[in-house]
């Protein structure tokens, strides 16, 4: 019995190794690649976007750029009027007055025509709040505010190492959570990034749609989502610069707490800046749930 009891007990007790030491390669890996992925995710500035495919698109010689398509839909919407205008003297609708059709015309059609520079200038200002809030944390601090120094801060503080990793012990089970929080900001903030170019893209025909008070709201909704993901970056980097200007280092429970109040906050930060100025969630997790519930 006693023989059968350690042969039970060693069985066990290589299966929690070998369930250590699959995880803690796991999260190795995470350590040494996602975390500066996640620094040009979330801090955003015009280079990000300043390549030859969004040049060309929004090239005015180019023949099939978003431009020529929307001064095409604008020649569109003024023809539009035109019919519209003329079927008024003859049924005595009341429509809008020519000289504040053409004013709107002339106006957002400047709009139209420089809307590669407005998307510049939108993602401009918070990424230079952002870079300054850092900054300022970096000069006060004496260590740069980022991800990748983030990471290193909370492993010096669940003392996790290759030797004595046990995803079972209190330490290890917060760095599988923050391992796995942080593969969710990865997904979160590469759809923020595919969702900015999406609505820079959606910029000519947002100012086409002032025209027409009918579809004036689509700009008002497309303005909204994108202050939105712009202002996600300001909250960011003032969340990890409280989570560096907290106490880490000295190992206690409290410290350990924080690290993950932190970073549940970086998780929940499109929710609290949606509540704040509105627009769309880029929680992949509250997605996912949100499908699995019109599925049901």
């Amino acid at each position: 019995m006693e023989e059968s009891a350690t042969n039970i007990s060693n069985v066990s007790q290589v299966i929690i190794d070998t369930i250590n030491n699959l995880l803690n390669t796991l999260f190795s890996s995470i350590d040494n690649s996602v975390y500066d992925t996640l620094d040009n995710l979330a801090f955003i500035n015009v280079h990000s976007f300043n390549n030859s495919f969004i040049n060309d698109i929004f090239n005015h010689n180019s023949g099939n750029g978003l431009i020529i398509i929307a001064n095409s839909l604008l020649l569109a919407v003024c023809l539009y009027y035109c019919f519209k205008l003329l079927y008024s003297y003859f049924t005595g609708i009341q429509i809008e007055r020519p000289y504040q059709f053409v004013f709107k015309l002339l106006i957002f059609g400047i709009f139209i025509n420089c809307s590669h520079f407005i998307c510049e200038t939108l993602i401009y200002f918070p990424s230079v709040i952002a870079a300054a809030i850092r900054d300022v944390g970096q000069s006060v601090l004496g260590e740069e505010i980022s991800f990748s120094n983030l990471i290193s801060s909370l492993n010096s503080v669940v003392s996790v190492d290759t030797t004595s990793f046990n995803v079972f012990s209190f330490d290890g089970l917060i760095k599988s959570l923050t391992s796995i929080s942080f593969i969710n900001l990865l997904l979160s903030y590469s759809l923020r990034y595919i969702m900015i170019q999406v609505l820079i893209f959606l910029t000519p025909f947002a100012f086409l749609t002032l025209i027409n008070n009918s579809t004036s709201y689509f700009f008002k909704a497309w303005l909204k989502i994108f202050i939105s993901l712009l202002f996600l970056e300001i909250y960011i980097s003032l969340v990890l610069l409280i989570a560096f200007a907290l106490n880490l280092d000295n190992g206690e429970i409290v410290s350990k707490l924080l690290c993950i109040g932190s970073i549940y906050a970086l998780i929940k930060g499109n929710i609290y800046v949606q509540h704040f100025v509105g627009g769309i969630s880029t929680d992949i997790s509250a997605n996912i749930n949100l499908l699995k519930f019109k599925s049901n």
